[in-house]
């Protein structure tokens, strides 16, 4: 009889958690089912319709039909017919609302910019300081190209500020098309806000060192700047990498500036360039950096690798001078351009644009020490003057140092040392009136 009680007491316990066994299978079932629902919902935001009502989100299928549109033109090729170029991949609503002239305030000043792939994480940071237009130009190569162009889309999806302020363009080899990701949905498989976009482009992060491209591709840079400068149909242009940060209420206080200040003719608006050690949380304002600058967390930009690129600014001067109470902006000091000064500037949209014969490192925007920069120099000839601001700057995340290039950097810098012998007399054609030289 006990035996028998015992045995009754297994069944019901061993009824029980099969019975709870059950439930939770059919309730792992019904979330199987619901999130396979949920993502083929999500997808079919992301991939169908044509943008009717009947597909209950009319506003995300036109920015598909707006993808599919660029895409279909087929891009344009940049004046060596060696890259592809898909200007206004995708538009911000910014850009595709604003009209000239409607306010001019909100168009004062754009920020344009570039990258590979594996360094667009930088992105989200960069959106984090800057809250106004923002011009990006991606270069993409191989099987890249199809990842770029998944994942530009999503961020334009899933990010309402990158819908808003944020406009990406595509360059890719000629030999290349960029097309629209219907059968590469694999990309977006485990995507469904911001956040899983920018976790998905982390894990692509530093596939390529300092945009070492695999295939012996060189990185086409001064175009790339170019194409994210013709981005933008803002007043004024800055112009950086996108692993650098600028200064908070950078816009709000230059659009005073300019406001309130007469024009004086050519002129470009020099960004003092720090780099700061990868621990350190960025500077927001200048009383925050000088304190980083002055126990040694932060320093001039290339100061281990070329301390006269940076030197004209005078950092002393800028550092040690105050800034108002009111915290307005104003222009610290003008200098002329010397050899082989390297500035980081805010400059009109009339300046003269890179060259893009220049590619990878040396001789394009950010060169070695005793090498010159094609730019700053054809500002210096074309008669710019360089005013340093009095609380602006950029900063760089990560201490330069030797050694952290890749292996074609020299071979690069030679070649580009031979364009630029061709660059400079080519200036005393284009600005024969000219006495100034570099």
């Amino acid at each position: 009889m006990h035996l028998s009680k015992k045995c009754s007491v297994f069944k019901v316990v061993l009824s029980a958690l099969l019975i709870v066994a059950l439930l939770q299978l059919i309730y792992l079932s019904f979330l199987s089912k619901f999130y396979g629902k949920q993502q083929r919902y999500l997808y079919s935001e992301l991939f169908g319709g044509s943008g009717g009502k009947k597909n209950g989100h009319p506003e995300k299928n036109s920015r598909k039909e707006r993808l599919r549109y660029s895409l279909s033109t087929g891009g344009i090729f940049d004046n060596s017919g060696q890259y592809r170029v898909y200007k206004n991949l995708i538009k911000s609503d910014f850009t595709t609302n604003h009209k000239p002239g409607s306010d001019p305030g909100s168009s004062v000043l754009a920020l344009a910019t570039h990258t590979t792939i594996n360094n667009l994480h930088h992105l989200e940071s960069l959106l984090e300081r800057w809250h106004n237009l923002l011009s990006v130009a991606i270069f993409a190569h191989g099987q890249d190209v199809k990842f770029a162009t998944a994942l530009v889309y999503a961020l334009n999806f899933f990010c309402p500020q990158i819908q808003s302020l944020v406009d990406f363009h595509l360059v890719c080899l000629s030999g290349e098309m960029a097309s629209f990701p219907d059968q590469d949905r694999e990309h977006f498989a485990g995507l469904d806000d911001c956040a899983s976009v920018f976790s998905r482009l982390e894990t692509h992060r530093d596939k390529d060192k300092n945009y070492a491209i695999s295939g012996n591709v060189s990185y086409p840079n001064n175009l790339l700047r170019n194409v994210a400068r013709g981005g933008t149909e803002s007043s004024y242009i800055l112009v950086i990498d996108i692993d650098m940060m600028p200064s908070a209420d950078l816009h709000q206080q230059f659009m005073a500036l300019v406001f309130t200040r007469e024009s004086t003719g050519a002129e470009v608006f020099v960004l003092p360039a720090f780099e700061i050690r990868h621990a350190r949380k960025m500077p927001a304002n200048k009383a925050e950096l000088v304190q980083l600058y002055q126990v040694g967390e932060v320093r001039p930009f290339y100061e281990e690798l070329c301390p006269r690129c940076q030197a004209p600014t005078n950092y002393s001067q800028w550092v040690n001078s105050h800034v108002r109470e009111t915290g307005t902006m104003e222009v610290a000091h003008t200098l002329t351009w010397t050899d082989p000064w390297e500035p980081f500037y805010i400059g009109p949209h009339t300046v003269p644009l890179y060259d893009e014969s220049f590619k990878q490192y040396g001789f394009n925007r950010i060169s070695q020490c005793l090498l010159v920069s094609p730019q700053a120099c054809e500002l210096h000839v074309a008669g710019y003057r360089f005013s340093v601001l009095s609380s602006a700057f950029v900063v760089h995340r990560g201490f330069k140092i030797q050694g952290e290039f890749h292996a074609r950097k020299d071979e690069e810098n030679k070649r580009n040392r031979v364009l630029f012998r061709s660059f400079k007399e080519g200036l005393k054609t284009k600005y024969p009136s000219s006495n100034r030289r570099c």
